[in-house]
């Protein structure tokens, strides 16, 4: 299963941290990292590298312009362990981050899974010099998925809804899936898969033609628009919450970029970051352009 931690090997983060000075940016800086915080002068507003992060960070720093916020951009950076140095020390300002993922790179050994308790616990592992503003309903998590024809065909709605057929299903994802969600599955739901199939990025398409009968899939994948996919409700928290979540270096942002973000974090939810991934990774749109389109869309800009 891929992970939200969205951690690199040793030799992977060491080569991230070597090239993050010549990184292909939308900033107006020719390095991602330098120029630290514009003086003082401008938010700057990071992004990790690749497509999700990049969207969602160019939709803050337009919702911040709209505002009348001076903004810096330094987009595709690198990883966690790169941008949270970065963040840190000030030299960024701001970062679409996800608040389970976040709080599991803090503290490996959280239990927290709602909302509620992965920001209470976040606000209490986060040094005094970062916070967090509100969440946004949008989540990129984990999910089990079934073609639409078997959610109508067994009303399936929710995760707890299998029962009856998981010894009918085998079910796909990356190779460790099992080992890290069987036992969770039966105990929160009683579920006992017939097979477990390792399908890892070919999930949705294994889902869909039938190879699969249920996957573990991305609630923010683009495919799930494309083949017309459906992500069961997990009511019992078995993949704990990752929302889309401003991190703020306290001391770079006034009320006025506050209520920018906050207002951001209000109006998107997951399908509808569904629908701007599939403009961006499938249709192959500017992710500004996409940021700008849905700033205006939501009253924003």
């Amino acid at each position: 299963m891929r992970s939200r931690s969205r951690a690199v090997s040793s030799a992977i983060l060491l080569a991230a941290i070597a090239l993050t000075a010549s990184a292909c940016s939308g900033s107006s800086s020719s390095d991602p990292l330098g120029g630290g915080s514009g003086g003082g002068s401008s938010v700057v507003v990071g992004s990790a590298n690749y497509p999700e992060n990049v969207l969602l960070a160019s939709i803050y720093s337009q919702a911040l312009q709209a505002k009348g916020v001076k903004v810096t951009e330094k987009f595709n950076i690198g990883s966690r362990e790169v941008l949270y140095g970065q963040i840190k020390d000030g030299n960024l300002t701001v970062l679409p981050e996800y608040n389970g993922a976040l709080l599991a790179y803090l503290d490996a050994n959280s239990t927290a899974a709602t909302e509620a308790d992965v920001n209470a616990a976040l606000t209490k592992e986060l040094p005094s010099s970062l916070g967090i503003l509100d969440s946004a309903a949008a989540e990129d998590k984990d999910s089990l998925t079934v073609t639409q024809e078997t959610a109508t065909k067994y009303d399936l709605k929710s995760i707890g809804d299998l029962a009856a057929q998981a010894p009918n299903f085998t079910v796909g994802g990356m190779p460790e899936f099992k080992s890290r969600r069987e036992q969770q599955f039966k105990d929160a739901y009683g579920l006992t898969f017939k097979d477990w199939k390792p399908t890892a990025d070919t999930t949705p398409n294994a889902i869909k033609d039938g190879t699969v009968q249920v996957g573990d899939v991305f609630t923010t994948d683009p495919k799930l628009l494309q083949l017309g996919l459906v992500s069961l409700a997990d009511p019992k928290n078995v993949f704990g919450a990752q929302n889309v979540t401003p991190l703020v270096y306290k001391a770079g942002v006034n009320a006025t970029a506050t209520a920018a973000l906050n207002a951001v974090s209000a109006k998107l939810d997951t399908a509808g970051l569904v629908a701007l991934m599939k403009k961006v990774s499938i249709d192959k749109d500017d992710p500004q352009a996409v940021a700008k389109d849905w700033i205006k869309a939501n009253g924003l800009g």
